[in-house]
């Protein structure tokens, strides 16, 4: 069986599911994201899950950087 697709295997087929469950899927600014909370107010991105390549120039989503958790759209 071959799989087409972006996500990395280990998303796929994951080994300990503790990881992603800190992790999740959100909207930030209408791009979708995977993040994981940091703090009480702010949102790490892991992950950039837009096929937009402008999404992936905007430097205030860049997988590390910390976004707030008022901008979500939820």
């Amino acid at each position: 069986m071959i799989l087409y697709t972006m996500m990395p295997q280990e998303l796929i087929f994951p080994q300990d599911s503790s990881v992603f469950q800190q992790q999740q899927m959100v909207n930030y600014q209408g791009v979708p994201l995977i993040v994981e909370k940091t703090d009480n107010q702010s949102y790490q991105v892991i992950r950039i899950l837009s096929s937009d390549p402008q999404h992936y120039l905007n430097a205030n989503i860049c997988p590390g950087s910390k976004i707030s958790l008022l901008n979500l759209d939820r």
